[in-house]
Order: structure tokens, then sequence, then C-alpha cells
């Protein structure tokens, strides 16, 4: 056994998990074992989350990978390749075929120690945008509910906003501490992060 990292939900009844075992499962509630597990990360997988249709999943590890699986096949549909330190965390568009923004590509940001934030397209697993003004690791990364912003937070202080179109920086608030997790409110005119000072701001973003 080895201690799980992350845990994401696809539906009601079935979620994934990773772990430092580099394993990735599928589970379904009343189901003793996995119903599907992956492996290729050759290092520990620090998280994973599902995009909005929940047929894809997303990896990130220590590995300096992304990959991104689909539960009909038992290799990666894409082996993401760029960053240059481990990968911390990743978060999927709300955007998409099964979105509110059906018109709008999927993209996946991953976030990494190497301080940068990349962006990737999902029709070929390709790096479109780097995003490269954090001075220090990249800890959480959030997109707007349009898709439109992405928000990434570090230890260097600084709560960034993206704009995901042409990868400006339209927006830079420095606190007093590393920033662990930032989240868009449900409207998206809100910011909110939690720092290592044990502060937690709320930020209005309307006129971004």
């Amino acid at each position: 056994m080895a201690p799980t990292l992350d845990v994401d939900w696809q539906n009601n009844n079935s979620f994934a998990s990773c772990s430092t075992d580099k394993i990735i499962h599928i589970c379904k509630i009343g189901v003793d074992k996995p119903i599907k597990s992956f492996q290729g990360h050759t290092s520990e997988v620090n998280a994973i989350k599902w995009d909005p249709s929940g047929s894809l999943l997303a990896s990130c590890s220590d590995d300096l990978s992304s990959k991104v699986w689909s539960t009909k096949q038992d290799s990666w549909v894409f082996d993401l390749q760029g960053h240059k330190k481990e990968i911390y965390t990743i978060a999927w568009s709300p955007t998409g075929p099964t979105t509110a923004s059906p018109n709008a590509p999927l993209l996946l940001a991953s976030a990494s120690y190497d301080t940068s934030v990349k962006l990737w397209e999902l029709e070929r697993g390709n790096c479109i945008m780097s995003l490269t003004k954090h001075q220090e690791l990249v800890c959480s990364v959030t997109f707007s509910p349009d898709g439109k912003y992405l928000a990434s937070g570090s230890y260097d202080r600084a709560l960034n906003v993206w704009s995901t179109q042409t990868g400006t920086l339209v927006h830079s608030f420095h606190g007093n501490g590393a920033i662990f997790e930032v989240q868009w409110s449900p409207r998206g005119d809100k910011l909110a992060a939690c720092f290592s000072d044990n502060t937690l701001c709320v930020l209005d973003v309307r006129n971004l």
C-alpha cells in the first residue's frame, strides 16, 4: 500500500484515485476492486481530474509529464511533455461539447514547480501557451466559469489572472504569503485565494 494523493469523482457512483505508487485506479461504489487501472507514470501521481464530460481523465506527476486517459482504452491518449520540473496540479476548462460553451475548445492547464503554467489543446495534445510570469512554484490553477480566464496561485505570493485566448496577464494580486489554492465563484465575478499567512482573500474581478 502507498499514500493516496488525490481523488476525483467521475459521476455519483464512480471516482478515480492516484498514489505515490504511480498507479491510477477507477473505482465504483459497491465494487471491492478497481474497475480499471492506468499505469504509465514513472513517479508519484500528484493530481487527477475528470474532464467536463467524464470521459477523459488527466493526471500529473513528479515525472514531469501530464497524461490524458480514456476509459475506452488501457494506455494514455496523450503524453504531455514540456515542463522542466514536477507538475503540482492540473485543471480542465469548462468548455467543449458537453458544456455551456460547446463551441470553445477543451483545454487542460498544468501547474509546475518550474514556475510555469501550460495550456494544452486536446485535439492533438499540443501546448498552445506557456504562462511564465510567476517566480516560484505554482500550486493552483482554476478556469473561470466561461473559460475565458485562468487564475493561478504561487509560492511567490502572486495570484495571476490570464486570458485563455491570448495568454495575456490581465491582473495580478500580491498577498503576504504563498498561495495554496485559488477558486472562481460560480458566477465568475469573484476569486477566492488562501494564503500561508493564515488569511483568505476574496477578490472582485467583474472588471477584468
